[in-house]
C-alpha cells in the first residue's frame, strides 16, 4: 500500500528541492562563468558584460595557452608530481595504516599518539625550510614529492577502514598457511582495500594536481614549475600590468589583455584532466568514505 504524503510532507520536500537547486546553481555558476569567459572577448569580460553566455566569441585564449611553451612544461611536471607523488603517498599511508591495525605491533599506542599530535601541532614554514635545505632538496623534485607525502587524517581513516572492514580471522588463517606479513599485506589487505585506496588516490591526486605553494617556496628553476605555478605567474603578471606607470600604458594594456585572455583558458585546461578522472573513482569514493568514517 502506497503511503500518501501529507501537505506538510509535500511542503518539506518542496523546500528541500528548492534549497538543493539553489546550492547546485551556486556551485555550478562559477564553473559556467569561467567557461563562458574563456571563449569571450576580454574587454567584454572586464566590462562585466559576460553573465549568461559568451560575448565576442573567441578562441584566442586557448590558442595562446597551447602556443605558450611553459604550459607544456608545467603539464609535464604536474603529471609527474601527481603520478609519482600519489604513488609515494599511497605507499606511505597504506603501509603505515596496516602496521597500526596489527595488535602485536609493539608501541602501537605510542605511534598512534605521535601521529595524532601532528594534527594539532606543526613545526611551521621556517623550520621546515631549514630541514629541507639541510637535506639538500632545495630546487629538486624531492622537495615536492616527499613533503606532505601523507597526513595523520588519511592514516587514521585508512587504518579505521582496514581494521573494521577486513576480518582479522582472514589474516590469521593466512598466517597459519605460512603467509608472511608482506604476503598478507599485498595478497589480502590491498585487494580488499580497493575502496579506501580509490579514496586516498583521489585525495592525494587532487591535492598534488592543485598544489603550488611548495613549488613556490622550494623551487627556483622554472623548468621544475608545475602548471598551477605558471597560472599564478599569469595572474601576478596581470596585477603588475595594472600598476605600471602611464608611460608604459600601451605595453601594460597589451600585457593585461594577453594575461586576461590566457587566465580563464588556462583554468579550464588545468582543471579538465582531474575532472575527467573523478567519475571513475566516485563509486569507490562514496563507499570508502562511509566505511572508513562511520565504522570503528
Amino acid at each position: 500500500m502506497k503511503i500518501k504524503n501529507t501537505a506538510v510532507d509535500r511542503a518539506f520536500i518542496a523546500v528541500n528541492y528548492t534549497l538543493l537547486t539553489l546550492c547546485f546553481l551556486l556551485v555550478l555558476y562559477p564553473l559556467y562563468y569561467v567557461v563562458c569567459a574563456s571563449v569571450s572577448d576580454p574587454v567584454e569580460v572586464n566590462l562585466g558584460h559576460v553573465f549568461l553566455y559568451p560575448r565576442g566569441f573567441s578562441m584566442e585564449g586557448y590558442h595562446k595557452v597551447f602556443a605558450y611553451q611553459p604550459v607544456w612544461i608545467g603539464y609535464r611536471n604536474t603529471i609527474f608530481y601527481t603520478v609519482v607523488g600519489t604513488a609515494i603517498s599511497l605507499a606511505v599511508t597504506l603501509s603505515c595504516a596496516y602496521a597500526l591495525t596489527r595488535k602485536e605491533l609493539l608501541g602501537r599506542g605510542f605511534f598512534m599518539m605521535v601521529i595524532t599530535i601532528t594534527m594539532f601541532f606543526g613545526g611551521g614554514l621556517i623550520p621546515t625550510y631549514l630541514v629541507v635545505r639541510e637535506m639538500h632538496m632545495i630546487n629538486t623534485v624531492w622537495a615536492i614529492l616527499l613533503l606532505g607525502a601523507t597526513s595523520a587524517h588519511n592514516i587514521i581513516v585508512t587504518r579505521t577502514f582496514m581494521g573494521s572492514s577486513i576480518p582479522g580471522e582472514i589474516q590469521e588463517s593466512a598466517m597459519i598457511d605460512g603467509a608472511t606479513d608482506f604476503g598478507i599485506f599485498f595478497r589480502i589487505v590491498l585487494p580488499l582495500s580497493m575502496p579506501i585506496i580509490a579514496v586516498m588516490t583521489l585525495f592525494f591526486g587532487v591535492g598534488r594536481w592543485n598544489s603550488y605553494f611548495n613549488e613556490l617556496i622550494y623551487l627556483n628553476d622554472s623548468k621544475l614549475y608545475s602548471l598551477q605555478l605558471y597560472l599564478r605567474e599569469i595572474l601576478v603578471r596581470n596585477q603588475i600590468s595594472e600598476i605600471m606607470s602611464a608611460e608604459d600604458a600601451e605595453a601594460a594594456a597589451e600585457q593585461a589583455r594577453v594575461a586576461e585572455i590566457m587566465k580563464f583558458s588556462l583554468i579550464i585546461v588545468s582543471t579538465v584532466p582531474i575532472m575527467c578522472v573523478y567519475p571513475f573513482l566516485q563509486k569507490f569514493f562514496i563507499k570508502g568514505v562511509m566505511l572508513g568514517a562511520v565504522k570503528g
